[in-house]
């Protein structure tokens, strides 16, 4: 069957013909309906990037926009005595695993003649977003919340994108972009179904590093939540592929200060519910509601996985206990691995499990909050 754009709410289903679609008639979010993946013999080892597992993607995309995204380290250690093997996304081309998604992106939008874009973003995707626009000649705008690190708005303007800086929190932010998207193309990393494809790629890099084998947990972070659905994207065509026999466990982890998937997930819901919510220092996971919330909680649920809530604290000491480690991550990433002490206790991991955690971005991209933690009374 040949790919097509699908909303999973209707099941309605659009032409990848048309490149420029980014979300259904109805409003939801796209995605690419089912591939049948790709083994071992298809990845092209000769390239250093995610661009090895192209002949993963539902489109050829002959000249991609690349900086070298993937193939980012991965660093066995242990975690409140549980064996893990951190995945570095920050050593990301701009920093995060963002360059992921935004590379196919912006590279399918360039190959169709895209001259300007728009992104809201609170730090990480914007910068990303304005990185790859600059390599492929788009003009970038970039929309971020008053609140946002200023590293991340000085590497978006560094690129020589336009940064925009919106009163209120990130919902205001997402609201002015769509406002805007009436003009200029909106090119979202939370909304373009093309961003998920290529951050699929990071579970076809966990199956090669892992001598081509899934492990049996997979630990993130979400706000948004495409580092999950990201990864159940991947997994389920490598399983598709006759490549692996079971999807590992999702395992998802979300500042409690903002967690409106967590409180969907322990109701049992797919919908939303009301969830008290607060500033948090994970700034990359203070989204109070999720785009793609329905499709999140059933890819965690179809891996078997599990949720966490974690409070400020707890993040706060995580990140001090990966630096200690080496491990410079900002608050966002941190959030994963300060879960994974809670996953085990619940026995949703196991004694002789591999497990991976995912460590979405360097702590570079929060100077001010990284030195609130690692030297409390500074006013940095």
């Amino acid at each position: 069957m040949t790919a097509r754009y699908i909303d999973e709410r209707s099941g309605t289903g659009y032409p990848l013909t048309d490149p420029l679609r980014w979300r259904s008639e109805s409003g939801a979010p796209l995605s690419v309906s089912p591939l049948p993946g790709i083994t071992r013999a298809d990845v092209d080892t000769g390239r250093r990037s995610l661009w090895r597992y192209r002949a993963a993607l539902p489109v050829d995309i002959p000249a991609p926009v690349s900086l070298g995204e993937g193939c980012t380290p991965l660093i066995d250690g242990s975690w409140d005595g549980v064996p893990v093997s951190f995945k570095a996304e920050w050593s990301a081309p701009t920093g995060s695993f963002k360059d992921r998604g935004t590379s196919v992106m912006i590279s399918l939008l360039a190959q169709h003649g895209v001259t300007e874009v728009i992104e809201d973003s609170s730090g990480n995707g914007g910068s990303s977003v304005s990185a790859y626009c600059a390599a492929a000649g788009i003009r970038a705008r970039i929309l971020a919340p008053e609140s946002t690190s200023p590293a991340k708005i000085l590497q978006s303007r560094a690129y020589g994108a336009e940064v925009q800086l919106v009163p209120g929190d990130r919902e205001a932010t997402a609201a002015e972009a769509l406002r805007q998207s009436a003009h200029t193309y909106y090119a979202s990393h939370n909304w373009h179904p093309f961003f998920l494809q290529g951050v699929k790629t990071l579970a076809y890099e966990i199956w090669e590093d892992l001598g081509w084998h899934a492990p049996d947990n997979v630990v993130t972070v979400a706000g948004a939540g495409s580092t999950v659905l990201g990864c159940d994207l991947g997994f389920s065509e490598l399983l598709a592929a006759g490549e692996i026999d079971r999807l590992p466990r999702l395992l998802v982890a979300q500042p409690a200060n903002c967690a409106p998937l967590h409180a969907s997930f322990r109701a049992g819901t797919d919908a939303p519910v009301p969830c008290d919510t607060a500033p948090t220092i994970a700034e990359g996971a203070a989204i109070q509601r999720p785009v793609r919330l329905p499709e999140v909680l059933r890819a965690i649920r179809r891996s078997d996985g599990d949720m966490a809530a974690v409070p400020e604290a707890e993040i706060e000491d995580a990140v001090r206990r990966l630096a200690a480690k080496g491990l410079y991550t900002e608050p966002t990433s941190a959030t994963a691995a300060a879960a994974i002490g809670v996953f085990a206790a619940r026995g949703a991991i196991r004694p002789g499990e591999r497990t991976v955690v995912v460590l979405t971005g360097s702590g570079l991209k929060a100077a001010g909050a990284m030195a609130r933690i690692v030297t409390p009374g500074s006013a940095a």
